[in-house]
């Protein structure tokens, strides 16, 4: 085998891989944060401003778990207030596992989540919510574990 067939084998070879890794990428799944990323981030001041209201708060939102439920507690200032809002449990491993719930405490400020509905894992929970015209935005990390 002469210099010019081993630098043929070479190409070829070479050709083959890529070939073989442009098939490998189109096969890889890609989650994104959101699916709507451009517009979300075109009202992400909205967040920062939430972010601070809720660091001016005298208590923080607790995101607990017990063997069957994950508690939502928030603070004691918003009792009485008519609080709306959402939980989104963002899984960043597996979009199909993320789980997007409307805010519903009960009388002491608590709305629990039955883990029944939460695959194993890591989770980041971001806690939107709002009280007469001022809105509130809280992120913690917590890990589902059955």
């Amino acid at each position: 085998m002469n210099w010019g067939n081993k630098l043929l084998v070479v190409f070829a070879a070479f050709g083959c891989f890529i070939l073989y890794m442009v098939y490998r990428c189109t096969q890889t799944q890609v989650d994104l944060v959101s699916k709507e990323y451009y517009k979300d981030e075109l009202v992400y001041q909205n967040v920062i401003d939430g972010k601070n209201n809720a660091d001016m708060l005298n208590n923080k939102v607790k995101v607990t778990q017990d063997d069957n439920n994950v508690a939502i507690q928030f603070p004691e200032e918003m009792r009485g207030e008519n609080v709306t809002g959402s939980i989104w449990f963002y899984a960043p491993a597996n979009a199909k596992n993320d789980l997007q719930l409307v805010l519903k405490t009960n009388g002491s400020l608590v709305q629990q989540v039955p883990k029944g509905k939460l695959q194993p894992g890591n989770y980041t929970v971001k806690i939107s919510w709002q009280e007469a015209d001022k809105k509130f935005y809280s992120e913690q990390p917590i890990t589902i574990s059955k």
